[in-house]
């Protein structure tokens, strides 16, 4: 029978546009830490256009753990974002079925002029909750954060630590369908990165898939079932993670030649 997927692409494409009158090397640059290939103009305007993602095709299904590796630039942020909803295609598809939560970029929506519980009702508006929701969802935010009283003082007061606590305790209340991860989140002194690191393995066990781009080949290793190797905007390989692996270092080793 057929299975449907969870996230489906077909032949999607993203292009970035690059504005402004910048030499030919500069453009180029672009395109490489955003990951894939300068197409030149489209039309009349003065607008250069870098290809991200070049026709990207597969699918992710329940049950799928998928890593995503591939140097910087590869375009592996581009990729999560596009399937996250938070990009459009330029070209081609991407549907999703179920409910998804990107923590790709977990502090947006947060104000440093607010308060921390102020920042709880904003980051979650901003995930599409209402305001009621929020502050039926704010008291186990605010424990879980162990901020106590600081919870009332703006985040510009806050420290690195406490910021990243907050914004990790809003970002991870909810379990979703679909997790989709860019590098695995830890935040805090190492007493709450153990607690952090509780969360984020029951947030993984309880997803139906879970899509997790990392630097780190060993975590890819530790919680992925299937690895795709992105290069230049690229699907270069997907399939086992041991094979994934072997690929990607061989690949490594090609460019520094």
């Amino acid at each position: 029978f057929y299975i449907m997927a969870l996230i489906q692409l077909e032949k999607a494409c993203l292009d970035y546009p690059v504005t402004g009158q910048f030499s030919h090397s500069i453009r180029t640059h672009v395109a490489q830490v955003i990951g894939g290939r300068l197409l030149g103009r489209k039309g009349r305007w003065p607008v250069s256009w870098v290809r991200a993602l070049d026709d990207i095709s597969f699918e992710v299904n329940a049950g799928d753990r998928l890593g995503i590796i591939g140097h910087n630039g590869a375009g592996k942020t581009s990729l999560l974002r596009l399937m996250s909803g938070a990009y459009s295609p330029t070209a081609g598809s991407v549907v999703r079925t179920g409910d998804i939560q990107a923590l790709t970029d977990f502090t947006l929506g947060m104000d440093a002029n607010a308060t921390g519980l102020q920042n709880i009702y904003f980051r979650l508006a901003f995930m599409g909750f209402s305001r009621k929701e929020a502050e039926s969802f704010a008291p186990e935010i605010v424990a879980f954060s162990e901020l106590g009283d600081f919870i009332h003082y703006p985040l510009h007061t806050y420290s690195t630590g406490m910021y990243l606590r907050l914004a990790f305790a809003i970002s991870t209340q909810f379990e979703p369908d679909i997790l989709i991860m860019d590098e695995v989140l830890g935040a805090g002194d190492a007493r709450f990165r153990v607690k952090a690191e509780a969360r984020m393995n029951q947030l993984i066990s309880k997803a139906n898939a879970l899509v997790l781009s990392s630097h780190a080949v060993a975590n890819i290793a530790m919680y992925c079932n299937r690895v795709i190797v992105m290069k230049s905007g690229s699907v270069m390989f997907d399939g086992d993670p041991s094979e994934a692996t072997k690929f990607y270092h061989e690949l490594v080793a090609a460019d520094a030649d």
